[in-house]
Parts: C-alpha cells; sequence; structure tokens
C-alpha cells in the first residue's frame, strides 16, 4: 500500500454480542476506523480471507469454534494484530491468547476509550516497524515494507510482537539483546502485565522459524543476559 495515501484503517470485530458490535462500531468509527462486524467465526475468516484488516478484534467465547481456535487459524498464514476480548479475566486465558499469537488482551466489561487505546498502541507498534527494506540471512527473508517472513521460500505467519521482536534483533546482529530491551521494543500492556511475555514470544518465533535452541540458526539465548541474532546476512541480494 502506498505509503503516501492516508486510508482509514480497517477493523474487522468478531463477536456475537451484536449490540456490543454496534457500540464498537459507533465509537470506532469517530475515531477514524472504518468497522467491519460479524457475529460468527467462519464469516470472519471467510472476510480476512477476501480482505486482510489492519486489525482484528476478536471474542474467546464464540458459536461453533472459540477465539483460540479461531486466533490460531488465522496465525497459520497471516501476521496481522488480533487483540482478544473475554468475559473471563483468569491470567491462563491471556497465557493462552499470547501463546496463540494474540497481540494484546481485553477482558469484559471494559471501557471504549481503553480499547481504543489499545487500538492505537499495537497499531503503533505495527508501523514502527515499517522500513523500507529486505534482508536475506540464508534461508530466511524478511520484508519490513510488507512484514512477511520467508523460511526456504514459505511463508512464515508471526504475530505482531514476534515480527517486531525478530526486526529489532536483526537490525543488531551479533549483540545480545536482554530481556528489557526486548520488552520495550513490544510495549504491549499485556507484556507489561505478564513479564514471561518476552519468553513465550522467543520461544514462538523460534517454533516458528524451526530453530534448535540447541543448536541454533538464528536466534541464540544468552543464559543470564538475554538472546542474540546469530544469522548472517547476505548482503549480495541485491
Amino acid at each position: 500500500m502506498n505509503g503516501a495515501i492516508h486510508m482509514k484503517p480497517v477493523i474487522l470485530i468478531i463477536d456475537d454480542d451484536e449490540k456490543l458490535n454496534q457500540l464498537l462500531n459507533g465509537f470506532l468509527s469517530d475515531f477514524g476506523y472504518h468497522v467491519i462486524t460479524t457475529t460468527h467465526p467462519v464469516a470472519g475468516l471467510k472476510k480476512i480471507k477476501s480482505s486482510l484488516p489492519d486489525l482484528i478484534i476478536l471474542d474467546v467465547m464464540l458459536p461453533e469454534m472459540n477465539g483460540f481456535e479461531v486466533c490460531k487459524a488465522i496465525r497459520q498464514t497471516h501476521s496481522v494484530p488480533i487483540i482478544m476480548l473475554t468475559a473471563r479475566g483468569e491470567l491462563t486465558d491471556r497465557v493462552i491468547g499470547l501463546e496463540l499469537g494474540a497481540d494484546d488482551y481485553l477482558p469484559k466489561p471494559f471501557e471504549p476509550r481503553e480499547l481504543v487505546a489499545r487500538i492505537q498502541s499495537v497499531l503503533r507498534r505495527t508501523r514502527s516497524t515499517e522500513h523500507n527494506d529486505i534482508k536475506i540471512f540464508g534461508r530466511l527473508v524478511i520484508d519490513s515494507v510488507k512484514q512477511t517472513v520467508m523460511l526456504d521460500e514459505k511463508a512464515v505467519g508471526l504475530t505482531t510482537n514476534e515480527f517486531s521482536a525478530l526486526l529489532l534483533l536483526t537490525r543488531i546482529p551479533g549483540r545480545v539483546l536482554n530481556r528489557d530491551q526486548i520488552l520495550q521494543e513490544l510495549r504491549g500492556i499485556d507484556c507489561d502485565a505478564f513479564n514471561r511475555s518476552v519468553d513465550i514470544t522467543m520461544s514462538r518465533l523460534r517454533q516458528k522459524l524451526k530453530d534448535d535452541p540447541r543448536d541454533p540458526s538464528f536466534i541464540k539465548t544468552v543464559w543470564g543476559s538475554g538472546y542474540v541474532f546469530i544469522g548472517e546476512e547476505d548482503h549480495n541480494s541485491d
């Protein structure tokens, strides 16, 4: 998408509460977002397939399949930011959502203005990673503008946090970054609330990159310090 063209960010809401959808549609529209709503997860997945939104608001308690299953399905192919909603605010739900690839988590009931703040924060993190750059590290190709990652010529679906962490590490390969430095880059509200979020993010990132922590090709753990990217960039890729 041309950076000179300022279009309204598209937000897809998947929630079976029609009244809440109507309320959020009106509220978010006032903040300059184009809102699409659906009450059924299957319909939501079809909308994503036909036109990818800028951000998805996803309820956990849904008919047919729950929000965790929907999140997992989305993450198989897309790194679009996801904020999960739930009437249950347990830590275990937040951990599951984070592990499956959610970028933020908001328990119901909530103030619509807080949701706006979360949306703005997630979209800001997403856009802050945009650089006109393609980096190649052997089998790994990272496109910062399109926010895509290819491994062995196959697309890798990363969350916003996973993508941001990978970009941070590859910007300064060979330098060890501690958890606080990585957390500052991810800077999500749930990240702050759950201090193991960095380790979970790095673990999920490694799994998706098929990187064995015992014999890594890309991300190495420096015990007691943090993480370092050890892949060698191909500077002759141009």
